[in-house]
């Protein structure tokens, strides 16, 4: 049966996010129904309710960095039991048929993914509503186990933050000696640092700030070179085999090609949008180096890296708030004012005026 869910939503781009109730889809055979006990805050989260990239749809109900507990499993369900600690991520289905989805790329599904908010559901054509609520109902195919050992606050920016930082570093084979850097210190930074600290690699972090050494060090990183000191960009050429580029916003891409090693890549997983400045292709092609794309994981993907985190003792570090909070909370991340993830406590949304 469909249940009465409580929800924190906004109804328009300038519009701040406030009470909403609405009715979840009744469980389907195939359904886990999860009580949501932390919800992770997410710079897609602003963009979306701004309608910054022009696909909003009202009223909007955001969060996709999602931690609970089972309530209640479908008949067919056969991987999850009540009580269970569960994750949900960006998505909750795909067309699971194309290529990509058989290659358990669904994130890059031909059809296009059903996302976990902002998104119509494939079967009913139902609007799809995130985290910001009280409870969730999820197909199996779509819902992670979270390792037991994890803060369950500290693991939901896993389902968001640390997929997005994983998967470049697990499709480019990062490993014990590879040499790594990662541009930009926020929700995604500090994952890139933390996990490809744990994979064995060496890791430098590229700054705008120098007041960041010490926090990039507590972190995983193992050099700091300030981005904005060309001497110190000079004495990094032709280091890195990967750079992780995690900055949300056009910036110049062309100082970091030089730091690259021959055949090195630098992968943008925080911007959308035209590259501004151009990207200068000579020292591209001259020396095969790439700036390539990626777009958070697939399931089984995100299954590894939870469990990699499981192994390793990661979560993110975070601000806890309750959903009252919210909006100030965005205007905070415009400043970047948080280290390194908001998390959204739920049961504060029990008492929500």
């Amino acid at each position: 049966m469909s249940t009465n869910t409580r929800a924190f939503a906004t109804h328009a781009p300038t519009e701040p996010l406030g009470l909403f109730n609405f009715v979840r889809r009744s469980p389907r055979a195939d359904d886990v129904a999860i009580d949501i006990l932390f919800c992770g805050v997410c710079h897609t989260d602003i963009h979306h309710s701004r309608n910054d990239w022009g696909r909003a749809n009202y009223p909007m109900v955001p969060g996709h960095e999602i931690v609970g507990r089972v309530t209640a499993v479908g008949a067919d369900v056969t991987r999850f039991k009540l009580g269970d600690l569960v994750g949900v991520g960006c998505m909750v289905d795909s067309c699971q048929q194309c290529a990509p989805c058989g290659k358990g790329w669904e994130q890059y599904c031909e059809s296009g993914s059903t996302f976990t908010y902002n998104s119509v559901d494939r079967q009913d054509g139902s609007p799809t509503y995130g985290g910001y609520s009280d409870h969730i109902v999820v197909a199996q195919n779509f819902v992670l186990k979270v390792p037991e050992n994890l803060d369950p606050a500290a693991a939901a920016p896993l389902l968001c933050a640390g997929i997005t930082s994983f998967s470049p570093l697990r499709h480019w084979k990062v490993g014990p000696g590879s040499k790594v850097g990662v541009v930009g210190l926020g929700g995604l930074g500090h994952m890139a640092l933390k996990l490809a600290k744990a994979m064995g690699a060496e890791v430098t972090l590229f700054t705008r700030s120098a007041g960041k050494e010490t926090d990039a060090r507590a972190l995983g990183a193992d050099h700091i070179v300030l981005s904005t000191d060309p001497d110190q960009m000079a004495a990094a050429a032709n280091r890195f085999e990967l750079i992780v580029d995690t900055v949300p916003y056009a910036h110049d891409l062309n100082p970091y090609v030089p730091t690259l090693a021959v055949g090195g890549t630098i992968v943008l997983v925080g911007y959308l949008g035209p590259v501004e400045p151009a990207l200068n292709s000579t020292p591209l092609l001259l020396k095969r180096k790439a700036v390539a794309g990626s777009l958070i994981g697939g399931i089984a993907e995100t299954q590894e890296m939870l469990d990699f985190c499981g192994q390793h003792g990661i979560t993110s570090d975070i601000e806890m708030i309750n959903i009252q909070d919210i909006n100030a909370a965005y205007e905070r991340m415009l400043k970047s004012d948080v280290k390194y993830r908001f998390v959204i406590d739920m049961a504060s949304l029990k008492e929500a005026a």
